[in-house]
């Protein structure tokens, strides 16, 4: 049965670990939805060493704006489409504020209807912002803005959403 799963969590708090052990536990074909880019090197290690540590038999597609293609693909390619894991919201949500508000606002709605459209599971990695400060910038808050906004529209669509706290489960739904 699909299943549409929301991690959610702060900075090194174990969410993608957790998201990779749901997956992994659903017994069935993976596809890790990679959103993020490497703008420098420090980045470039942390996307190394993510796909070291993941399983050698999931599948991988790289795709840093256009996540709705990514599950209208797979779903038009399948009769049983891969579980589809994509990590992470910030990251997509970042290359769209930088692609300009056309693409943010076309790409962005265009997502969430993939997802409730996608007939296979889904497990989505995102941060979770709103807990610390206002943003002194406005970039800073206009991220912290769309990201909550996003979050609670994905947790909308989903069966599951849990938050990694300290490496701990804490179900909010489901």
């Amino acid at each position: 049965m699909a299943i549409k799963l929301l991690v959610t969590g702060g900075i090194r708090s174990g969410k993608t670990a957790m998201a990779e052990q749901r997956a992994q536990a659903a017994e069935e074909p993976v596809v890790y939805v990679a959103t993020a880019t490497a703008g420098d090197e420090e980045m470039a290690q942390r996307i190394r060493r993510h796909q070291q540590q993941r399983p050698a038999d999931w599948g991988l597609k790289e795709e840093p704006l256009r996540l709705a293609s990514v599950l209208d693909d797979w779903q038009a390619e399948t009769a049983n489409p891969p579980l589809l894991l994509i990590d992470c919201m910030s990251l997509w949500l970042s290359n769209l504020l930088f692609a300009g508000d056309e693409v943010f606002d076309q790409e962005r709605e265009a997502f969430l209807r993939a997802i409730e459209r996608y007939s296979g599971s889904v497990v989505v990695v995102t941060n979770e912002v709103g807990l610390g400060t206002i943003g002194m910038d406005p970039l800073t808050r206009r991220f912290v803005d769309e990201l909550g906004w996003l979050n609670q529209a994905l947790a909308q669509r989903c069966d599951e959403v849990v938050m990694s706290v300290a490496g701990l489960p804490l179900t909010l739904k489901g």
